[in-house]
């Protein structure tokens, strides 16, 4: 990213760009910084292209005007699928782009393999964007509290991000509230971002397998039943459990292994706070039983699918036999 805010701070452009990778709100960030600094308000230099039924000859031949009383001429393509597949004609346009024309390319999913992957890396700059750290997250964070005025301790910021998860997009939202909850207090306490901030739903289903976990059978029916007056669809529930299942099973092994948090979070793919989360849960579940309920799980939504279950019986059945004292 460090090459891409330096070229907008500078202005001075290379010929084409790709910001591709999973963290979305970055990437909207980036691409609106783009456009403005490029750009700005001239709409007449601007050419915007979205989605995989795009003309190449009409890009290509927007790409070779001569902006108009402008020093670049912009255009900006996204979620095209040319990453991936039919770029080879604007693959071979990238070693031509006239210098008064910018390319920016704004992606989800890309090909490294592809020809217009490797013609854009030959001809310009690839800025993949990937969900952040806990640590990028909380650095980021703080600073939004700091501008506008509030401080919040690491272990409320750790809490936070633990109950409004790491879509940046998702956690903006709950930090503007927090914001806005009370004005004139200057420091963000635990009691606030209980009051006003949304637990996400693999928040909601961590609370549910603890409760789970310690055969607190009342406090799992009761998890599920808030999540179902929500309008959380059981199916959707099941699959959230069986995840979680498959992580803690995964953590149960890795651990046992010798792995510690970190390792472990690399190893699953996951954020460290669902590593840490996973890992902490294992202890309470031996691995028969583990197995037992993801296999179970699938054969509950097995049986859901074919009709030959009710979806709300079959995930109830499901939740009140592994959190049964036994």
């Amino acid at each position: 990213m460090k090459t891409l805010v330096e070229d907008i701070k500078s202005g001075q452009f290379k010929n084409v760009y790709l910001i591709c990778g999973e963290e979305e709100y970055l990437k909207l960030n980036y691409k609106k910084q783009f456009i403005k600094a490029i750009a700005g308000d001239d709409t007449m230099n601007l050419g915007m292209y979205e989605g995989k039924n795009i003309d190449i000859n009409e890009v290509i031949d927007t790409a070779e005007t001569f902006p108009f009383f402008a020093e670049h001429r912009l255009i900006v393509m996204e979620g095209t699928g040319l990453f991936k597949s039919g770029g080879e004609q604007l693959a071979e346009y990238m070693g031509k782009i006239p210098k008064s024309t910018i390319f920016l390319f704004v992606e989800h999913d890309v090909d490294k393999r592809s020809r217009m992957y490797k013609a854009v890396k030959a001809n310009g700059y690839i800025c993949e964007i990937n969900r952040q750290s806990e640590k990028d997250l909380a650095v980021w964070a703080a600073r939004i509290f700091a501008h506008n005025g509030k401080k919040i301790t690491n272990a409320n910021m750790s809490y936070l991000i633990t109950i409004a998860g790491t879509d940046m997009e998702v956690l903006s939202k709950e930090i503007e509230k927090l914001i806005s909850y009370d004005l004139k207090k200057e420091v963000i306490a635990k009691e606030d971002i209980d009051a006003v901030c949304i637990k996400q739903l693999n928040v909601r289903i961590f609370d549910m397998v603890d409760a789970i976990s310690v055969k607190n059978q009342k406090k799992t029916l009761d998890c599920y039943y808030e999540l179902i007056a929500e309008k959380e669809p059981p199916m959707r529930i099941l699959f959230m459990l069986a995840r979680q299942f498959h992580l803690i099973l995964q953590a149960k092994d890795l651990s046992a292994r010798g792995m510690g948090k970190n390792q472990i979070a690399d190893a699953m793919g996951v954020q460290g706070f669902i590593a840490g989360k996973s890992i902490s849960q294992s202890r309470n579940f031996s691995v028969e039983e583990l197995k037992n309920a993801l296999e179970e799980s699938v054969q509950t939504e097995e049986l859901i699918k074919k009709g030959m279950l009710d979806e709300h019986i079959g995930v109830e059945m499901l939740l009140v036999k592994y959190s049964r004292k036994v």
